[in-house]
């Protein structure tokens, strides 16, 4: 039993395995053949293959989150993430919301219009009751 989990499932399941991960992973992230090329190894060299795969071909762990200035562990400094204040300030790290002075700023305009949306509705309220109160009036046969 031993000798057929070793020698037939553990390679068809690391061939399965292998074979998927390399069409799932995104074409940035495959390292020294194209991805086309990396199916095909995986599929045509089963047992050479698929190890192959996880040991050259693609970018694993904090690699992966490698800058464009080449320092692993750093993701790179483009559109928002580079901003000042911006999510991932401070040596790539992301910034708390309760710190980031946009996010802080955009609360306080979203708190001011439901302030001012609270006001409108108060007014169309008394405005309303105020109308009711006048069209009934107790000398028309409604008691107050």
């Amino acid at each position: 039993m031993l000798r057929i989990l070793l020698t037939i499932v553990l390679p068809l399941a690391l061939w399965v395995w292998a074979f998927i991960d390399c069409l799932t992973t995104p074409e940035d992230e495959v390292k020294h053949l194209p991805k086309v090329v990396w199916v095909l190894i995986v599929l045509l060299f089963p047992p050479l293959g698929p190890i192959a795969w996880l040991i050259a071909g693609k970018q694993r762990g904090f690699l992966r989150t490698a800058a464009a200035d080449g320092f692993p562990g750093h993701p790179a400094a483009d559109g928002a993430a580079g901003r000042p204040g911006g999510p991932a300030a401070r040596g790539g790290r992301p910034t708390a919301p309760d710190d980031d002075p946009e996010f802080l700023a955009s609360l306080k305009k979203s708190d001011n219009d439901h302030e001012d949306m609270l006001k409108q509705w108060e007014a169309d309220l008394r405005r309303r009751e105020r109308e009711l109160r006048d069209r009934d009036e107790p000398g028309e046969g409604h008691r107050s």
